[in-house]
């Protein structure tokens, strides 16, 4: 049976190293993969390029986004253009709002999102998490059956780098398989070339056609399920996770 599956995270780039794989792996199975990007990322490094001004960025960024959604098999993506670095400044309930009515356009079975550390600590991240996870409590009465809400995690994302993560991370419950799509999820990467330096720090060769520092699992955390909330106590190691399908 075809899904509807709806991502949101906050920039260009967030889909392609957080879950770029299941994605893919999805929309491969003939699902509808939706992908909502809060910003156009207009702040962000711009690697080797020159850009005069935000705008030009911006509308970069997004045409990036769009080859590396080409690749992943995406539907359709959804630019909010929300200020790029600024997230936790808008009023939370205009972006809920936003969300919600995206929610109840798409319809969907499946949403997917930041936990609330963000990964990263990203105040953009962490807001887009907030907001989505109030949209979709708000919209679950209204839609034929409540979607199940799921965070996605990346505990491999400091493997080499020298930063750190937030201390208290978000309990991880399930993994996806995703050993047939790791060269999708490298190519999706190497769409965002202006960000370069970011790719590199995570996934050093990538960016040169060198997929085999991507790991063959991608990672999350069921938080709503028909409607109810999903309770996790402590933090969960990735040797353990049980293997799952999303949908």
């Amino acid at each position: 049976m075809r899904k509807t599956l709806l991502f949101i995270f906050a920039h260009p780039d967030d889909e392609s190293f957080a879950c770029g794989g299941t994605m893919a792996k999805y929309a491969d199975q003939g699902h509808a993969v939706h992908l909502v990007c809060a910003t156009s990322g207009c702040k962000g490094k711009t690697g080797g390029y020159s850009f005069t001004c935000r705008e030009e960025v911006a509308r970069f960024r997004e045409s990036e986004l769009q080859l590396a959604a080409g690749v992943l098999g995406l539907q359709e993506v959804c630019f909010c253009r929300y200020p790029d670095g600024g997230l936790a400044e808008v009023d939370e309930e205009e972006l809920a709002s936003h969300i919600a009515d995206l929610i109840l356009k798409l319809q969907p079975q499946l949403i997917v999102t930041f936990p609330p550390d963000g990964v990263t600590g990203h105040p953009d991240h962490i807001a887009v998490s907030k907001a989505v996870l109030r949209a979709a409590v708000r919209t679950e009465s209204s839609l034929e059956t409540a979607p199940d809400l799921y965070y996605v995690s990346i505990p491999n994302y400091y493997d080499h780098c020298g930063d750190y993560g937030p201390s208290e991370r978000c309990p991880i419950t399930a993994r996806v398989d995703i050993s047939e799509f790791r060269s999708r999820k490298g190519e999706a990467l190497q769409a965002h070339k202006s960000q370069v330096f970011s790719v590199n720090r995570a996934y050093p060769g990538v960016m040169n056609g060198d997929y085999s520092v991507i790991g063959s699992c991608e990672y999350f955390t069921l938080v709503r399920r028909h409607g109810q909330t999903v309770e996790h106590n402590g933090c969960t190691g990735t040797g353990e996770i049980p293997e799952i399908d999303l949908v």
